[in-house]
């Protein structure tokens, strides 16, 4: 399989106002979706209006094109713990943000059907075909924008060059899409921002999503 080529990676280059400059143990990786439309930079451009050192370092693109705001061995907040969901797992609070890496995918995620049409949160129409229905729910919406094949290809690459790193192991954790105990406690694995937070619905169950991890 194909590897991850560094060089194809687009640097943006975050100022250190925009992330924490020190260096933890990397332990986690963490993908969440962008709730946006097909535009890395407006994605960048949101995060750097707030100045609170929000943000992922990657970022990938509908195309699947690898975007980086800073290293990955430096942080910046992206999982937003509460210290309820921790209460809820019998868990003491504690911030997983320093010892984690994260990627958000560009998508619109959860969709709302009306007059036979998905709609994204902006009130844009997704067409049926790049739609995941899920006829039971997902975290309050029946329907997402799917992961590009694209995105999910770059995912991968990713999650493998950062086991060759960092050592996070890749099993795959089926209890990722749901609050999950060995997320918040800070074991080591590959989460989803779900697995930190009853509140949040990225990513969603993509059934390529998850044959990818099943692979690794």
């Amino acid at each position: 399989m194909k590897e991850l080529d560094l060089k194809s990676i687009v640097q943006h280059n975050f100022s250190a106002r925009e992330f924490v400059k020190e260096v933890h143990e990397k332990k986690q990786i963490v993908l969440h979706h962008t709730v946006s439309g097909d535009s890395i930079n407006g994605d960048i451009n949101w995060w750097l209006k707030d100045g609170k050192r929000i943000g992922t370092c990657i970022l990938i693109a509908r195309d699947g094109t690898i975007h980086q705001v800073f290293s990955s061995k430096y942080w910046a907040y992206h999982l937003g713990e509460n210290g309820k969901d921790h209460i809820k797992m019998g868990l003491p609070y504690r911030r997983n943000d320093m010892n984690s890496i994260g990627i958000e995918i560009d998508s619109w995620g959860g969709l709302k059907k009306k007059d036979g049409k998905w709609y994204s949160s902006a009130n844009t129409v997704v067409p049926s075909e790049k739609v995941q229905e899920y006829p039971e729910g997902f975290r309050g919406y029946y329907g997402f924008e799917k992961y590009t094949d694209e995105q999910i290809e770059s995912v991968r690459q990713l999650l493998v060059f950062w086991n060759k790193t960092y050592g996070i192991p890749l099993d795959y954790n089926e209890d990722m899409w749901d609050l999950c105990y060995d997320a918040l406690a800070g074991k080591s694995g590959v989460f989803t921002h779900t697995s930190y937070r009853s509140d949040k619905s990225d990513c969603h169950p993509q059934p390529e999503l998850i044959e990818m991890l099943n692979n690794l």
